[in-house]
């Protein structure tokens, strides 16, 4: 009988999808990050190597098949983790844009998933951050929603606070169109 290994699953995904370790590894590092959601996350686990407390949401039936293997997950986490406290770890299974009640927290991951920022900002403590890019349009949403602040980039490891006016520019000056945004 085949057993399921959800650590293996886990590696070979990171390894075609390429490690996100180290942009994890620099939030935490500079903000001091203690607890975060990830809506879309797959079974991307590596935020809970370094914050200590992290809830991952997804409806796609191979996160609930990985994360049903809880212990192995959090065995692996425990032991390759950079922070004394035990690893928090939880996950939904659900669309993120249906959940209505979680703990508040310090950041929101936006990993190639969709609007996560719109549609999970109200479980945000106030003072968080959300870590998005740019490849589904939410960088561009939260760039225009008044309750987000740019405060940096990261580029090549490096957290830069300098020239964050050069983000969010058109060509000849046009207003970004927000429908179109949504719609593309």
């Amino acid at each position: 009988m085949n057993k399921h290994n959800p650590i293996q699953e886990y590696l070979n995904y990171t390894e075609k999808t390429g490690m996100r370790r180290n942009l994890y590894k620099l939030v935490q590092k500079e903000f001091k990050i203690n607890s975060a959601i990830y809506p879309g996350s797959f079974i991307d686990i590596d935020p809970s190597l370094f914050i200590k407390d992290v809830t991952y949401i997804d409806n796609f039936k191979n996160s609930i098949t990985f994360f049903d293997n809880k212990e192995l997950i959090l065995d692996y986490l425990n032991r390759n983790k950079e922070y004394r406290e035990p690893v928090s770890l939880n996950f939904i299974f659900e669309d993120y844009t249906k959940i209505k009640d979680i703990h508040f927290v310090e950041l929101i991951i936006s990993q190639y998933a969709g609007f996560v920022g719109q549609e999970t900002k109200q479980f945000l403590k106030k003072g968080g951050f959300l870590l998005c890019n740019d490849s589904h349009g939410d960088a561009t949403l939260a760039h225009l929603d008044k309750d987000y602040k740019l405060i940096a980039s990261v580029n090549n490891e490096i957290i830069d606070y300098n020239n964050l006016d050069e983000y969010f520019i058109l060509s000849r000056n046009r207003e970004i169109d927000v429908n179109l945004v949504r719609k593309k």
